[in-house]
């Protein structure tokens, strides 16, 4: 069994293009702008090494692959019956 085992999402909340980014924050506890600017840095610099396409070619793989944050149940909103009328 996998109690407590954490799970690679796309986030529905913390998202620029697709969630990639804020999934992997989410998963590794890192503020999500830090995976950005070190995805926006290391597809820089391979981009300077000859291999101008090797980064988003990564971002749209994970997007495809990783699947998107399942929604939160909506918790349950417990109403009072209506009161009867006032008798006049």
């Amino acid at each position: 069994m996998n109690i407590g085992a954490k799970k690679l999402y796309r986030s529905r909340s913390n998202r620029m293009i697709s969630g990639v980014c804020g999934g992997l924050g989410d998963f590794f506890g890192v503020d999500p702008t830090l995976i950005r600017l070190a995805y926006v840095f290391l597809s820089v610099l391979v981009s300077f090494v000859g291999l101008l396409f090797v980064g988003p070619i990564i971002y749209i793989v994970l997007w495809i692959i990783t699947p998107q944050e399942p929604i939160a149940p909506a918790e349950a909103v417990v109403e009072a019956p209506p009161e009867p009328p006032a008798q006049a």
